[in-house]
């Protein structure tokens, strides 16, 4: 299977010094997608300029033609199923059917207690993040919906016409848990996965990709119980996450190493994050764009 190469491109510059040309450099340079961050804030850019994903993913939409845009995150530690709907079936319109949403359940970070709250238990974020997609599934494929959940509630919420894609927009779930896989087993056009998190300070590679390939075997699993074909799935991986950290975008045949060895546990979708000086993205541009013009013709 032909294996896409993505990037995510982090909201961090204003519009006019960077942002814009950010994105119609990525399209020239041949990427599948282009993604973003959907957070208020992020880690060590959390004093810094930083924008919001659906504004800025508008934006890209109208300075690109062919370049699937989308979110990798969003999550419902500051969002609700009404109202991200309506944004996501404009989105979808204006870009010309060329959105797909990354959805997770969400983190401990700041955006958990950026509106006041206390941040939720693991329970509570898998609780409500299955309340959350099915009810989000609902909104962008029906006229009008009306439902009355644990954490979230529509009444008669319209959303006519929806998404230029039928029957909506994809999905593409990040989770590695039980009750997550499940959720992308039944409504996620792809599966996306960072690897396990607790070998990136001291894991190896190798204990990476064993790591990943376990939790790919979970979502064939959750696929067989429903009667799906987890093969038929897209898979995403985002990098930048697994001990491997910074050292595939050092050259393009480290590259390309390590790309074929997720692709053989059956990736469908790498994502790199595009170059950002003086951070855990730093990358020398110019091997970046190697990577991304020559890397996807040799791994086929």
């Amino acid at each position: 299977m032909t294996l896409r190469l993505s990037t995510v491109i982090l909201p961090y510059r204003r519009w006019h010094e960077g942002g814009r040309t950010t994105w119609q450099r990525a399209e020239q340079l041949g990427f599948h997608g282009a993604f973003t961050y959907d957070h208020l804030s992020w880690r060590s850019f959390r004093d810094g300029p930083w924008f919001g994903a659906v504004p800025t993913l508008t934006a890209a939409a109208a300075v690109t033609d062919r370049l699937r845009l989308g979110t990798l995150v969003t999550s419902p530690n500051f969002r609700h199923p009404v109202t991200l709907a309506k944004e996501l079936i404009s989105l979808d319109d204006i870009s010309g059917g060329r959105i797909t949403l990354g959805i997770g359940a969400g983190g401990t970070g700041y955006d958990a207690t950026a509106l006041g709250q206390e941040a939720w238990t693991p329970r509570e974020r898998a609780d409500r993040f299955g309340e959350f997609v099915p009810l989000l599934d609902r909104l962008l494929t029906e006229d009008a919906v009306s439902y009355e959940g644990d954490f979230y509630s529509a009444h008669e919420a319209r959303n006519i016409p929806g998404c230029v894609q039928r029957p909506r927009l994809p999905f593409a779930v990040a989770a590695t848990g039980p009750r997550g896989l499940r959720l992308a087993a039944r409504y996620g056009q792809a599966w996306v996965t960072t690897g396990d998190p607790k070998l990136y300070e001291n894991g190896t590679p190798e204990q990476s990709v064993q790591a990943i390939r376990r939790q790919a075997e979970k979502l064939a699993a959750a696929c067989a119980e429903i009667g799906r074909d987890a093969s038929a799935m897209d898979k995403i991986l985002l990098t930048g996450f697994t001990p491997d950290r910074g050292r595939p975008l050092q050259s393009l045949e480290a590259f390309v190493d390590f790309a074929g060895r997720h692709q053989e546990l059956g990736f469908t979708e790498i994502v790199i994050h595009w170059p950002i000086p003086d951070s855990d993205f730093a990358a020398e541009d110019k091997v970046f764009e190697q990577i991304a013009m020559e890397a996807p013709a040799q791994l086929g």
